[in-house]
């Protein structure tokens, strides 16, 4: 099961004690803050949690399924994203004491 947006306003809504309305607004904040830190190349930490990373990748030749043909994919920026030792502890059930 994915969670959604509406899943994470509820969340913060009850945790915090906020409306809809504004767990909705401290969402919405937070993820414009990330996606233009990442569009503008730069990476982004978020201690205890991990780290998102924006990569260049190469030309690279590829195929239309559709036909065949064979054709050059332009260059792009990817954005991966690696868990924090704590992150991957708690997944795994390991507890930090």
């Amino acid at each position: 099961m994915a969670l959604t947006k509406s899943d994470l306003i509820e969340a913060i809504s009850e945790r915090h004690d906020l409306s809809p309305a504004e767990a909705k607004s401290v969402l919405e904040d937070l993820l414009e803050t990330m996606k233009s830190i990442l569009a503008s190349g730069e990476d982004l930490m978020i201690s205890g949690f991990g780290r998102f990373q924006v990569n260049d990748k190469a030309p690279r030749k590829g195929r239309n399924p559709a036909t065949g043909k064979e054709m050059t994919l332009d260059k792009r920026r990817v954005v991966t994203f690696k868990s924090s030792g704590m992150l991957r502890g708690q997944i795994n059930g390991i507890t930090h004491e």
